[in-house]
């Protein structure tokens, strides 16, 4: 049985017009999320029941729910007040500008990663013809943003986790195109597509687990594990595995772009370079070491 945190206080009668389920949404989250994150609940849940763009809910709070639309309402709150993720709730997200299913068993898209995808974009011709592969695809928001960003290259992305697969395959229809999904293990036996690729891009675990501590609920309770976390005595064996693999899958002078734990730039740029590829840490918006990229020498 789901323990509810809702605010005790909270009337059980409400008023069903969409400015009625504001304020109910509001009372109920009131000291579990801060109130701007609990305002986007609101439009990201009214877009779920109605469709309604943002500036529509603006202009129409008079609009009333269905019954069984606000007890919709209540259900999706009720998660909320357990810290389940939105995304998860809803079964979708946007990255990129697109849209994407997510499940439980991937990783939720977040805005570091839509910066990774963005150096990718910004540094190569888009319309020249490309050979990607992303290692560790998730959701495979990475892949499919490439692919739709570079609509003449041949993209390829893998992952050990059948869901990750199924789901890369799903959100590949959503949004129409065409990528190589495998399950291929970095740290195994299952075999690698085969070479020439001009860039490898990853987003692997990097989360080490003295770092469980300070997670917040929402993603230590509910995120695979599998994706986030390495052990605290080894935090960058994915990365040193992907280089070390490198040798053999990128072209001469091809590139390598790797999301990172801010707490291991220099040592991750350190590896490159002894794996004889070029280095730089780029930081993210918030200033924190979040890329390093190399080119094969």
């Amino acid at each position: 049985m789901i323990k509810s945190c809702i605010n005790p206080h909270v009337s059980l009668y409400c008023n069903r017009k969409m400015k009625g389920a504001l304020k109910y949404i509001r009372e109920s989250l009131k000291g579990l999320y801060d109130q701007p994150e609990i305002d986007s609940f609101y439009y990201l849940i009214i877009d779920q029941l109605l469709g309604y763009s943002k500036s529509d809910i603006i202009t129409k709070p008079d609009t009333l729910l269905s019954a069984s639309q606000f007890e919709e309402v209540k259900q999706i709150i009720l998660r909320l007040s357990q810290f389940e993720p939105i995304q998860y709730i809803l079964g979708k997200t946007e990255f990129y500008g697109l849209p994407f299913i997510v499940e439980p068993g991937v990783l939720i898209p977040r805005f570091e990663t839509e910066e990774l995808v963005d150096c990718i974009v910004n540094e190569n011709p888009v319309n020249e013809p490309i050979k990607i592969l992303d290692i560790g695809c998730g959701s495979g928001c990475i892949a499919i943003s490439l692919q739709k960003s570079f609509p003449n290259s041949a993209v390829w992305c893998c992952d050990i986790s059948d869901i990750a697969i199924e789901i890369t395959n799903k959100n590949a229809r959503l949004n129409s195109v065409d990528i190589h999904i495998g399950r291929f293990d970095i740290l195994g036996n299952y075999p690698f597509p085969e070479g020439d690729f001009g860039i490898i891009v990853s987003n692997p675990p990097y989360v080490t687990n003295k770092e469980k501590e300070m997670m917040s609920p929402n993603v230590l309770d509910y995120e695979p594990g599998l994706a986030l976390f390495v052990p605290d005595n080894d935090p960058i064996l994915y990365y040193r595995a992907i280089l070390l693999k490198s040798h053999e899958l990128l072209t001469p002078g091809g590139k390598i772009y790797f999301e990172i734990n801010e707490s291991f730039g220099n040592e991750i740029r350190q590896l490159f370079i002894s794996e004889g590829f070029t280095a730089e840490i780029i930081r993210d918006i918030n200033g924190k070491d979040r890329i390093v990229k190399g080119n094969k020498l």
